[in-house]
Formats: C-alpha cells, structure tokens, sequence
C-alpha cells in the first residue's frame, strides 16, 4: 500500500486502519472522503453487496478515519473494488 497523502495509521491503536467501506458520491477521482459519506463494513462480501454504482454507492478500500485540518473526520481512498 503507497501511503503517499495519506496520515499513516498508528499502530499502537486501531483508531486509523484499512477497511472495506462503500462511499457514496457522484464522483470516484476524488482521493479522500468525509466521514458521513463513507459506510464501513466488516467484510468484503457484505460490502460488495451493498454496493450499487447506478446509486453512487460505490464499494472501496480506505484507511481512515483520519483528522483533517478543517477538523472534519476524513477517509482515504486506497482502491475502488
């Protein structure tokens, strides 16, 4: 995984780790994501099954959450699955 942009994720806690999310948005060229746009999932089925694209619900891997500097809780984008 390239972490470039990217807040590394602590590894003394679990506050900032990789997960399977579906992000809803009109548009996927964007790098990260706010916090009330993205749904975590605990499996890659589970999230491939809520899913669906004609919606804008697109199914991802993102590290997160991470702090912005506007103070907004923030997800990066790893991979659109």
């Amino acid at each position: 995984m390239s972490l470039r942009g990217i807040v590394p994720p602590d590894p003394q806690t679990n506050v900032s780790q990789e997960r399977f999310a579906v992000i809803f948005t009109p548009r996927t060229s964007r790098k990260r994501y706010p916090a009330g746009c993205v749904e975590i999932f605990n499996t890659l089925e589970e999230t491939l099954a809520a899913a669906d694209p004609d919606n804008k619900r697109h199914a991802a891997r993102v590290v997160g959450p991470s702090k912005s500097s506007e103070g907004q809780f923030i997800y990066y984008l790893l991979k659109w699955l």
